[in-house]
């Protein structure tokens, strides 16, 4: 049945000063169509779907949207509004739901850091609005972040222009305040929570200057009434695609009316620096449904069920040789599910968790769950949140099959290297639309490689192996909130590398090297014996 025909069948009951939900009879007929008809949907174009243990990371989907908002949603694209009358009516309701003074809905929960951003630097002035991120002339123009808040999201502040501070200690931050601070932005978590920067702390000395803070708590549950609003913060952001299990392109802002009236206004249908952010009318009542429906959702059954599936997963495993398990159950309110980690003897299954988290996301059934190794015990992790029913039972009989195959022990000894890496190689690596000039100098001791990698714009280390004449190296380029990790791999002959760079979320490159032969002559060099008699 299509998913349009199954909509149709929806019993829609009246949810009284909110929108219409589904029954729980039509939410579950509906789910289980859409599943069918969404891996045959993908699977019609060459992509093969993933059983979700990993949780709500944007690369694999973020959530599993809740029937009520897919029926909210295609509900809301049937009809034409005003979008700055929707934006008030969702606003208003938003706030009823959740406690908050007004509620904006974004296209994703960086999308709604950027306009809140753009707010506090433009005050609602659409003149400095248009300018954005040409900020001269501008009085606010710089955003305080405590170090341990700065992270790879924070590219959605400096989209704007604004310039980062940051600081290590309370007493930094207090004197980075001035008059040009248009305000501080912090990441959700223990360090916010409590300890001498924490969102506490901040706001107390930032409230008396007038300075907005902002907390980004993208995948925490929401808490209601909001426990960041509570403790000072003037604006929250959400993810709608994570805990929520809202719309994945969406974002929920809470917190002052005035800070989040501008941002609106920073946001499309709007002109000017968010108008490439732009959210629909269908995410936006979908958030509402997502909201409506958080504050009904069986949260201590859901949890409930999440544990009798890791409870099924656990019993399974343990019946293979060395297998133990052990179930955490976070605290914290950011990704809070429940997690099973299965760990095991290596040494005797000859298989580590990496291995197998590799397999299992690699092959068929694909099953993305962590994989790793610690103090000596290799394991994988599986995460419950976006698990769907009968997913354990796939789970279980994939893991009990892979750890139970009689596998030799792997060679410990590495091939011998057949070619000599040392010395310095000029590389021209190829991106999707360019190319980039690099050097890599290796010195190489037996299978073993070490050195630097020379980019466009920095050195860092490298190391690596070689085998015959196969290669493997690693370098990490490091900047203030984030990183690219290089993975070369390849062959050398006749004195030229060509391969692969495997660079993570940025996907692959190639490239070519040749190692570079100096051209000198020789000659003494002569010192002086004293300073110059002439200049």
């Amino acid at each position: 049945m299509k998913r349009r025909d199954a909509l149709k069948d929806l019993s829609m009951l009246p949810l009284a000063g909110g929108i219409a939900l589904p029954s729980k009879s039509a939410q579950k007929f509906s789910t289980e169509t859409d599943a069918a008809a969404g891996k045959q949907i993908y699977q019609a174009i060459g992509v093969e779907p993933i059983i979700n243990c990993r949780g709500t990371f944007t690369i694999i989907g973020g959530s599993i949207e809740r029937p009520e908002v897919r029926a909210a949603m295609d509900a809301a694209a049937q009809v034409f509004v005003q979008y700055d009358e929707l934006a008030f009516g969702a606003g208003k309701r938003l706030a009823e739901l959740t406690g908050a003074e007004w509620g904006l809905v974004s296209a994703g929960c960086a999308a709604g850091m950027k306009h809140v951003t753009v707010a506090c630097v433009t005050g609602g002035n659409p003149e400095k609005l248009i300018r954005i991120p040409d900020l001269s002339g501008f009085e606010k123009t710089e955003v305080i972040i405590p170090r341990y808040s700065r992270n790879v999201y924070d590219h959605a502040l400096r989209n704007v222009g604004v310039r980062l501070i940051t600081v290590d200690s309370i007493e930094e931050l207090s004197d980075a305040m001035s008059s040009r601070t248009a305000m501080i932005y912090l990441m959700a978590g223990r360090e916010s929570m409590s300890g001498p920067m924490s969102l506490e702390a901040i706001s107390k000395i930032a409230k008396p200057k007038n300075i907005p803070v902002m907390i980004d708590a993208a995948a925490e549950d929401l808490t209601i009434p909001n426990v960041h609003l509570k403790m000072g913060a003037d604006v929250v952001v959400y993810s709608g695609g994570k805990a929520l299990c809202g719309p994945q392109c969406a974002g929920l802002v809470l917190g002052r009316k005035d800070l989040l009236m501008s941002a609106w206004q920073a946001s499309a249908p709007h002109h000017g620096p968010g108008r490439d952010n732009k959210v629909g009318r269908e995410e936006t009542m979908g958030m509402v449904a997502a909201v409506e429906a958080w504050v009904k959702r069986d949260h201590a059954a859901e949890w409930k069920r999440w544990l009798s599936w890791l409870d099924s997963i656990s019993k399974r495993v343990s019946s293979v040789e060395s297998v133990k398990t052990t179930v955490i159950e976070p605290k914290d309110l950011s990704n809070r599910t429940p997690v099973l980690r299965v760990t095991w003897d290596a040494s005797k299954l000859h298989i580590t968790g990496e291995e197998v988290a590799e397999l299992f996301g690699r092959t068929k059934p694909r099953i993305a769950l962590g994989g790793g190794s610690r103090d000596g015990e290799t394991f994988v992790t599986i995460t419950t949140g976006q698990m769907q029913p009968g997913d354990e039972k796939v789970v279980s009989d994939r893991l009990v099959e892979v750890l139970s195959q009689k596998r030799s022990a792997p060679k410990l000894e590495m091939a011998a290297a057949t070619i000599s890496l040392k010395g310095h190689w000029e590389a021209d690596i190829e991106f999707f639309s360019s190319t980039s000039k690099h050097t890599l100098i290796i010195e190489q001791d037996g299978n073993w490689l070490n050195g630097s990698h020379k980019g466009e714009f920095s050195v860092r280390e490298l190391q690596g192996t070689v085998e015959g004449n196969e290669f493997k190296i690693r370098s990490t380029d490091r900047q203030p909130a984030d990183a690219i990790t290089f993975l070369f791999s390849g062959t050398v002959k006749d004195d030229v590398m060509t391969g692969s760079i495997y660079m993570g979320e940025y996907m692959t490159a190639k490239f070519t090297a040749k190692k570079y032969k100096f051209k000198y002559k020789r000659e003494k060099v002569f010192i002086p014996s004293g300073p110059p008699l002439a200049t």
